[in-house]
């Protein structure tokens, strides 16, 4: 695998549709990113599977190294849920979070994808960092909004701010 360099760009990085084979690299990228909630092995086959046309990876030489997955809304179908992100940490640094999900929202800005939705606890400041700079580099607002309280979880977990990218006048109903 080439290594990134301060010379990396994302030009060199290649986004495409997860399939089921990627299931356990990606898998593989979210625990080792010690900051997702990781999910079961089985819901990354599932995700890969069910969700593949609104999540994406990257790949540098044929090696995954970071993926976004999502689903769009089924009760405001103009809103693009973006479920986790996260890069391998040879890659962070050089733009691939925000290259994926420029990508996606390319993707799928042909189905009226008008909006982003994502939460984010109120510690991770480099997920606020990163969707703040991709509201601001796709010229729209950004929002944020209490959505989960440490109550509404069973277990210990931070509160999940939920932060909306783009326009709220159409803003379908929140769970």
């Amino acid at each position: 695998m080439k290594p990134f360099t301060e010379s990396t760009t994302p030009t060199e990085i290649a986004c495409r549709r997860p399939t089921v084979d990627d299931g356990t690299r990606i898998w593989e990228i979210a625990r080792d990113s010690r900051v997702l909630d990781l999910n079961s092995s089985y819901s990354y086959l599932l995700w890969c599977r069910d969700f593949h046309d609104c999540s994406v990876v990257a790949e540098l030489d044929g090696r995954v190294v970071g993926f976004v997955t999502g689903y769009v809304r089924r009760d405001d179908p103009s809103t693009l849920f973006v479920w986790q992100v996260a890069v391998d940490e040879s890659a962070r640094g050089h733009g691939v979070a925000a290259a994926m999900l420029n990508e996606l929202l390319d993707h799928l800005s042909h189905q009226g994808i008008t909006r982003l939705e994502t939460t984010i606890s109120p510690d991770n400041g480099a997920s606020i960092a990163m969707f703040t700079s991709l509201a601001r580099h796709r010229y729209t607002t950004i929002t944020k909004r209490e959505l989960f309280t440490p109550s509404h979880f069973p277990d210990a977990h931070e509160s999940e701010e939920l932060y909306i990218i783009g326009d709220t006048s159409t803003e379908g109903a929140q769970r």
